[in-house]
């Protein structure tokens, strides 16, 4: 039987850089009731019944959460993976993915660009 992980309680403290944590800040502060009513009932929808099972979801949950620069999103999502069993390895591999396909988005955004400048560069020499 595995251990639950132990869940730390919020600190106010400031991180090192300055910004507080989220889990200090009242989440949705600035929505109306009814924006928030709006955006819960589509989150949770994304969470009912589907064909792909809530672990995936969470896989995919953090690497959305990782590209957009969330970082509430990315501790909840995390929590929530471990909650449905993702190991270390597995969150491993999803970062690695998602790394892989972030890095190929700077090539391809680089290789777009030299295009439209009529090829201003030429393909590196080497290796």
């Amino acid at each position: 039987m595995s251990e639950k992980p132990k869940k730390h309680p919020p600190t106010t403290e400031p991180l090192a850089d300055g910004r507080l944590p989220s889990s200090a800040m009242r989440s949705y502060a600035l929505l109306t009731p009814e924006l928030k009513q709006l955006y819960m009932g589509f989150y949770k929808a994304t969470y009912g019944k589907s064909k792909i099972d809530l672990k995936t979801k969470e896989f995919i949950a953090i690497a959305a959460s990782l590209t957009s620069g969330c970082k509430g999103c990315l501790e909840g999502h995390l929590e929530k993976a471990r909650r449905e069993g993702a190991t270390s390895d597995e969150i491993a591999e999803v970062i690695a993915i998602t790394l892989g396909v972030n890095a190929a988005t700077i090539v391809d955004r680089s290789d777009i660009a030299n295009f439209h400048l009529g090829g201003l560069f030429e393909k590196p020499q080497g290796g």
